[in-house]
């Protein structure tokens, strides 16, 4: 395999960017699509199963995170050693990120396996049909979540080294399969709520043997190194606990949002699922940032980092405001496309306002978050994030349960969480303190 790395100062071009956003932007919306579908799909088998799914689908977003920390740190190292004119070293990061990703993997499905009744119990607030329900799509649903980690670890690398081409592949085939599937096994099928489950599992795991396929042909060494394995453990340690900040948010969100009924939780999902499929189209853009700015900075190229943060952080803005007029004209209708329950649609009108709100803010914190990953400035968003987290969003989302302000308050709660992020990253950015050069950080 060649050594050669891609220009640095250069890559910070409109085109370069789009070139690298496009295609990620369409890997990191197959996922959340085939949510949306997902949902689409059970929530008209009734309240209970979509509730069901809203709770089950919020533990399995702990895989997508714990997925999410292993590519972004991934990502940033790779690239600074691709940006230095080391192809081999960058790869063997995603070898070594692999290798962890599938353990944590086979060690989260087998937990779900033993404590996934207890833990639907506890977010639904006790036993019954949810709880029970819930219970039984997570623990099939969680057998793919080795593949959907090695499928992250693998994203990693290869944006690393700027091939955005074969991921598009490895994440939309499975996907395409995995919709197709879904409503022939819920509703043909016989299956029900456990037919979603089965779906996805399969999208998952074909998807990670695709990744560790591509690893295979570079034909570097596949040893795992378990020296380097802690190294990268301890590396990632930062966006580890950052992604347990926000997991113990979301999840705290959809256990208040139960509380409040079949019909507020069914709406909930539905609304958080559309924020987090916005978010992550948003997140294409800090995609190619973690990529550029890595390999700027791995050439010695500061100058031409602190630029590129800049204009990504311009077009994330504007991309989110665009998404807010959208979402803003399709209020009366994209809640039904998800419930034939008039509850959970009036439920899902609570949370709209805030939702198109959050788009522009949101916008430029996801971009701005790329540009910190991408410089390996991830102690910085550790700290960031648990500050937002235990004195915005959690005061403010069990305030709204002890009030009873319902969904809006969630909801109110999520708009401050985004926007003290918002705050710090834009001081951060100022500060220029983030633009350090070099192979490693």
């Amino acid at each position: 395999m060649s050594q050669t790395a891609a220009p640095a100062t250069g890559a910070a071009s409109p085109r370069r960017i789009a070139a690298l956003a496009l295609p990620a932007l369409v890997v990191l919306a197959a996922e959340p699509l085939y949510v949306l579908v997902d949902t689409a799909v059970v929530g008209h088998l009734g309240r209970v199963p979509l509730a069901a799914l809203a709770v089950g689908g919020t533990v399995l977003t702990l895989a997508a995170w714990l997925g999410t920390v292993v590519a972004y740190g991934t990502t940033g190292r790779s690239a600074r050693r691709f940006g230095s004119g080391d192809r081999a070293a960058a790869v063997a990061e995603g070898v070594q990120a692999s290798w962890l990703a599938l353990s944590v993997g086979v060690l989260m499905a087998v937990a779900i396996q033993v404590g996934g009744g207890w833990l639907a119990r506890t977010l639904v607030g006790g036993p019954g049909e949810v709880a029970d329900a819930a219970a039984g799509w997570l623990r099939v649903a969680a057998l793919g979540a080795p593949g959907l980690l090695l499928a992250a670890a693998g994203n990693g690398w290869l944006r690393g080294i700027q091939d955005t081409r074969r991921p598009l592949l490895f994440v939309l085939a499975p996907n395409l399969l995995s919709a197709l599937l879904c409503p022939l096994l819920v509703y043909p099928a016989g299956l029900g709520l456990v037919g979603s489950a089965v779906a996805n599992a399969v999208a998952q795991t074909i998807s990670g043997g695709l990744f560790a396929a591509a690893l295979v042909r570079e034909r570097v060494s596949l040893r795992p190194r378990p020296r380097s394995i802690r190294q990268q453990l301890v590396l990632s340690r930062d966006l580890l606990i950052r992604g347990v900040a926000f997991q113990a948010s979301f999840l705290s969100a959809t256990a208040v949002a139960a509380r409040f009924g079949a019909a507020a939780v069914g709406a909930h999902q539905i609304a958080v699922q559309l924020w987090f499929f916005t978010a992550l189209v948003l997140d294409a853009l800090a995609i190619a940032a973690q990529a550029l700015i890595g390999a700027a900075l791995g050439a010695g190229d500061a100058a031409g980092a602190r630029a590129l943060a800049r204009r990504i952080a311009l077009l994330g803005g504007a991309c989110g405001a665009a998404f807010a007029v959208l979402i803003a004209a399709g209020a009366g209708l994209v809640p039904s496309w998800f419930s034939s329950d008039p509850q959970v649609r009036e439920q899902a009108m609570v949370a709209w306002p805030w939702f198109v709100a959050l788009q522009p803010i949101g916008g430029v914190v996801f971009a701005l978050d790329g540009v910190l990953i991408g410089a390996g400035d991830v102690r910085y968003l550790r700290n960031l994030t648990i500050v937002a987290a235990l004195g915005g969003f959690l005061p403010a989302i069990w305030l709204a349960y002890g009030l009873d302000l319902g969904l809006g308050g969630i909801w109110a709660g999520l708009t401050l969480f985004v926007v003290l992020r918002l705050v710090a990253l834009l001081l951060r950015l100022r500060s220029g303190g983030w633009a350090v050069t070099g192979a490693v950080r």
